[in-house]
């Protein structure tokens, strides 16, 4: 935590530290990992600087794998892993985990469904089991599936409809990438989720749930012999699965602008959307990408708050993403006007700000301190048991190289200004196409 502190310090104050030095403050993270017979992939990392284990098990599944009759089903599971097992009650599991003095969660996206607990180290055993129960064990049953259909209905009211430019990623990725399984979102829709039958959810549980499509990470105090016995015992009872069918991505280029004017009833300010097809995750042009995003649109510092909002005043916030998915990739521009704002304006200026970086590039101090932000991230992430376990676990299925917890950084910090330049002329450039989302408030 001294060291990362430090490295806080040091950015704050623009020190260009060299990326050499930072890297030397960093202690690789040892690991093991195995496998069962039936394919279940597993990593243990063992900390003893506290008495707390964590587990994440993740499963490759998302909404990319879904019917596009039948989107949300991913995050449908999310919720209903949660209802009852062979052998534990229903809503039993938050109450198990909570009552031991620990902590759980899951999360969806489009690539994946990942369940994580945090516990005391004695309550390994624990954790396990009740991962083992869920992996084969779910009871996929009529009290379970209509209680959670009301949960995620709710949910989708509450995050999208019922939010202020709640619909904006939908509305883009549905242009973005029209005709490929990333152009809806995890959430779904409810009317899909209604008219779906109990057959169809017992269907995707044994396609996806199965122990040959799932990693599993144990990070904490405990023993390494232990937990494989534990693993062995409470996972090693379940067949190999039948393999998933794969996910077939044929991302087309985009013929011409798109733009949109949406009125929202919730929104307070005007605001403009601009989306890009970007770089999907783990190509050396992802990396660059981040770089890229760091120095154009991340923090005060960037360039487009600068002009946007410093310089011009015609923006109240500014900023650019970048969405690396498994197969495909967004970039993302926003920018938020003062009441009655221009948008056409604002659009234009974050149009020309990219532009003086494909033809311009970004200099030695900006590229220098995106490494330095980038490293500093580097660090901060590893500083517990729960945040390494979900690294080792993406690396592992992502890209099946959990090593890259250690080396990742090394991919940012070999990036350079020409790649930068390279990369938004690709994927930015003039003859780029795009979609553009303006937010207005609706009359009342």
């Amino acid at each position: 935590m001294k060291n990362a502190l430090l490295v806080i310090i040091l950015l704050v104050c623009n020190i260009a530290l060299n990326t050499s030095q930072l890297s030397a403050q960093y202690k690789p993270i040892a690991f093991v990992e195995d496998s069962l017979p039936n394919g279940l992939k597993y990593i243990l990392h063992i900390d003893k600087s506290a008495p707390v284990i964590a587990t994440v098990l993740y499963y490759k599944v998302g909404s990319r794998n879904e019917d596009p009759a039948r989107t949300g089903f991913a995050h449908f599971f999310e919720h209903l892993m949660f209802e009852a097992t062979k052998d534990i009650p229903r809503a039993k599991i938050p109450e198990y985990i909570e009552s031991a003095g620990g902590t759980l969660n899951a999360f969806t996206s489009m690539d994946q469904t990942v369940y994580h607990f945090k516990l005391g180290s004695n309550m390994l055993p624990l954790a396990l089991w009740i991962e083992a129960q869920r992996v084969r064990d779910l009871q996929v049953n009529s009290i379970g599936v209509e209680t959670q259909r009301g949960v995620v209905k709710e949910e989708r009211k509450n995050r999208i409809d019922n939010t202020a430019y709640g619909n904006m990623r939908e509305k883009m990725y549905a242009k973005l990438f029209k005709g490929t399984p990333y152009e809806w979102m995890p959430i779904g829709s409810a009317q899909h989720i209604d008219k779906a039958e109990i057959k169809e959810f017992v269907d995707f549980y044994n396609t996806y749930y199965q122990p040959n499509n799932a990693v599993l990470v144990v990070s904490g105090d405990f023993e390494a012999e232990d937990a494989k016995k534990m693993i062995k015992e409470y996972f090693g009872v379940f067949k190999r699965g039948a393999v998933p069918p794969s996910t077939k991505v044929s991302l087309q280029p985009m013929k011409e602008n798109y733009t949109e004017t949406v009125e929202d009833a919730k929104a307070q300010l005007p605001a403009v959307f601009i989306g890009f097809h970007g770089p999907q995750a783990g190509t050396p042009d992802y990396y660059a990408m981040q770089m890229l995003t760091t120095i154009l649109g991340t923090g005060e510092s960037s360039r487009l708050y600068k002009r946007l909002v410093s310089k011009d005043q015609i923006s109240v916030f500014s900023g650019m993403s970048h969405s690396a998915h498994q197969y495909v990739g967004a970039i993302l521009f926003q920018g938020f006007a003062n009441p009655g704002g221009d948008l056409d304006k604002i659009q234009k200026t974050i149009l020309e700000e990219v532009n003086n970086i494909v033809e311009k590039g970004v200099t030695d101090a900006e590229l220098q301190k995106a490494k330095n932000i980038k490293e500093a991230q580097f660090i901060q992430g590893k500083t517990g048991v729960l945040e390494k376990a979900l690294e080792l676990a993406e690396f592992s299925a992502y890209y099946n190289n959990p090593k890259l917890i250690n080396t990742e950084v090394s991919l940012f910090t070999k990036v350079t200004k020409a790649d930068i330049q390279r990369v938004a002329k690709q994927y930015l450039g003039k003859d780029v196409k795009y979609v553009a989302l303006q937010y207005v408030p609706k009359s009342k």
